[in-house]
């Protein structure tokens, strides 16, 4: 049966996720290009990564550019590992139209 990551399964966040391992191995995206890509606010975009972040599946990395702030979001080992287990239970649900939350197993 085809197990849902619930944190994941949020739309932005599944986005979010999405603009993530699209990116090449060691790479990185700015904040305000993920922000623009997805069409959203600075603060709906943080409020997103936190709870990305909480779980584990993100890293933000702050450092500065021309004296300017920048901030990079980073998708962990642990995050790609959750994001393709999600992918797969959506490509389950596809094929045999189960579905079973996290935590409901």
């Amino acid at each position: 049966m085809a197990i849902l990551n619930e944190l994941i399964h949020q739309p932005v966040r599944l986005r979010i996720m999405a603009a993530l391992v699209s990116v090449d191995d060691d790479s990185q995206l700015e904040f305000t290009y993920l922000r623009d890509l997805l069409e959203l606010t600075d603060g709906n975009l943080g409020a997103h990564l936190r709870k990305l972040e909480e779980a584990g599946y993100v890293q933000l990395v702050k450092t500065f550019v021309a004296r300017k702030p920048r901030t990079y979001v980073v998708i962990t080992s642990q995050g790609q590992r959750a994001f393709g287990e999600h992918v797969a239970a959506l490509e389950a649900i596809v094929h045999t139209g189960e579905i079973q939350e996290k935590g409901d197993e």
